[in-house]
């Protein structure tokens, strides 16, 4: 029975409009509660940033897609900017949606955000209301959505009031248009005042995301992790593998096709020197003693930390599954941890 249910669920991904998610995916995936809310989400959840826009091929954003969720991967996180083009992930999101997903919705989590430069002119940037609002009203109708189950603003922007902001993001709460209400790289002191605001509109912060990783300690060393556990908001981390750098992408010098020798990226040769190679290397060796790799350790160390969801990024199927291997991590010992703040102090 077994092999017959994997062949029939081989077929399907190949034939989309028969799509069958596998029986065991709930099993394949822990859960934890966002903050105090009632959501909870799956530890792993899977960014569109990259390799999902119009200039990807879209039969392998399709299949990592339902890799992802026949792995329990439910929650699945876009922007209006993504792609590229700027609005191309959330198409082809929609497509998927439309087919494979098809009948799903209710056990999706669909977040998509607003912040970021969209369009010409003075009301595609920022926070205003006619931006937010304007924004995740093209959202929904890429994605032929009713609905988000989160709506983050994507940046703090000190050219608008936080009240106007603030106020943008109730009414897309009280109009239906988002379940929840989320702010993204937003400082403690930030985070607070919105939290401030949000409630004296009745209006729950249930998550925040921010870039956190091994390398990345700015969240730490800001006291905002200690601002969302007090204020019981929960919490999503990109960039959980420094762009590839907390993997054995680069152990061994800069791959042609990797992010590091794209012009114009994230990261640059630059990002790459002899001490962040040797810090590379010493990780590497704590988490071969753990029996796992770099990347697996990188994620789990997340969920050290308490994080509530770690937002991973794949370009192919293979990837995603690596990935999801972090899930059977075994706990860290103090003297692991010692161990990576050495190397990372």
């Amino acid at each position: 029975m077994i092999f017959l249910h994997h062949i029939i669920n081989t077929y399907s991904k190949t034939n989309s409009m028969n799509y069958i998610p596998t029986q065991e995916r709930y099993e394949r995936m822990q859960f934890s509660h966002c903050g105090a809310s009632g959501l909870e989400l799956p530890k792993l959840s899977l960014g569109l940033w990259h390799n999902f826009g119009s200039v990807d091929v879209f039969d392998t954003a399709k299949q990592i897609l339902l890799e992802a969720f026949d792995n329990g991967i439910t929650h699945f996180d876009l922007a209006n900017n993504y792609g590229p083009v700027a609005g191309s992930a959330e198409e082809t999101f929609g497509r998927v949606l439309a087919k494979e997903f098809a009948g799903l919705r209710d056990e999706l989590i669909i977040s998509t955000k607003a912040g970021y430069g969209m369009w010409p002119g003075p009301y595609g940037d920022g926070g205003s209301k006619k931006y937010l609002i304007s924004s995740l009203d093209q959202s929904l109708k890429r994605m032929s959505l009713e609905y988000v189950d989160i709506f983050y603003h994507h940046r703090f922007d000190p050219r608008t009031p936080l009240e106007e902001t603030m106020g943008a993001l109730e009414l897309i709460y009280r109009q239906g248009k988002a379940l929840y209400i989320g702010i993204s790289n937003y400082n403690s002191a930030q985070t607070k005042n919105a939290i401030e605001i949000l409630d004296s509109l009745g209006v729950p912060l249930v998550i925040h995301q921010f870039k956190y990783n091994l390398f990345h300690r700015e969240p730490e060393r800001d006291g905002l992790l200690q601002t969302l556990e007090q204020q019981g908001v929960g919490s999503i981390a990109f960039s959980p593998l420094a762009q590839g750098l907390l993997s054995d992408k680069y152990s061994h010098g800069i791959p042609k096709n990797s992010r590091a020798a794209k012009p114009h990226g994230f990261l640059s040769e630059h990002d790459i020197n002899q001490t962040i190679l040797q810090k590379i290397q010493n990780l590497t060796v704590i988490a071969q003693n753990r029996n796992q790799t770099l990347a697996e350790m990188a994620i789990a160390w997340l969920w050290y930390k308490n994080i509530t969801s770690v937002l991973i990024g794949a370009s192919s199927t293979a990837q995603l599954r690596t990935n999801l291997n972090a899930l059977n991590s075994k706990p860290f010992t103090d003297d692991e941890i010692k161990a990576i703040e050495t190397v990372c102090k």
